[in-house]
């Protein structure tokens, strides 16, 4: 029997789990910090993804919510692909990565976790950045924790 120690975790199980979009909710709220919401701009921000793949995996999402590119008006598409180059940068200030994904899933069949609201992901890469423990186990160790992470971008993202 595997056991994976992971004590952040039990805080999410015994949460209420939102009923409104996310990437809709977690900006009206006001409390950046919190959400891990690094940057606002005008029609889209940048917010830390909390199941991350990689320290540092962050989301770039606009406002409105729209399940695909097509809704997007040209302004919102030129600053999120602004955010998204932004946010590399960022990235590669904070923590030198080798490489970076950056994509969208668009539809559930893609691989979306939020489906009804486009979002792109911004993951930094590292050579060797996937261990034995995720060929072997199936499992992903990631070893920063949201709060630091969200400290050190914090000052590189604006």
């Amino acid at each position: 029997m595997r056991r994976i120690w992971a004590p952040w975790r039990i805080e999410y199980i015994r949460s209420e789990k939102p009923k409104e979009c996310i990437f809709c909710q977690k900006p009206k709220e006001n409390r950046d910090a919190e959400n891990y919401i690094l940057f606002r701009g005008e029609r889209n921000f940048v917010i830390l993804n909390l199941y991350p793949y990689n320290p540092g995996h962050l989301m770039i999402a606009p406002y409105r919510h729209l399940a695909d590119l097509d809704g997007l008006t040209d302004e919102e598409l030129l600053e999120h692909f602004d955010l998204v180059r932004k946010s590399a940068r960022a990235l590669t200030d904070a923590y030198n990565p080798q490489g970076f994904n950056i994509g969208m899933n668009l539809g559930k069949v893609a691989g979306a976790g939020i489906e009804d609201h486009v979002h792109t992901h911004v993951i930094p890469r590292w050579n060797g950045d996937t261990n034995f423990v995720t060929v072997v186990s199936d499992l992903r160790v990631v070893p920063h924790a949201l709060d630091a992470t969200y400290a050190e971008l914090m000052e590189r993202i604006a």
